[in-house]
């Protein structure tokens, strides 16, 4: 049994993946409705800014569904 070599990044299909189910992670991060003042809040927005970093460093850009205190869609400045 020959052994392949792992890849060095993910292919596009893995990458719509991993999209799928940090969007997931977001979901469920930004959902529950709590006082920022609780220790709760505060490690859920630790861990939400780390999924952001994340989805950064596979992607290689911003993605859409990453947003905190919003109140609908997220556009850029230069989207108009």
């Amino acid at each position: 049994m020959a052994r392949s070599k792992p890849s060095k990044q993910l292919s596009e299909t893995e990458i719509a993946t991993f999209l799928t189910a940090a969007e997931a992670l977001h979901r469920s991060i930004v959902k529950p409705f709590i006082s920022p003042h609780c220790d709760h809040y505060r490690q859920t927005h630790v861990l939400h800014e780390v999924l952001l970093k994340a989805v950064r460093d596979v992607t290689g850009k911003e993605v859409e569904f990453i947003q905190w205190h919003t109140t609908g869609p997220v556009r850029s400045p230069e989207a108009g």
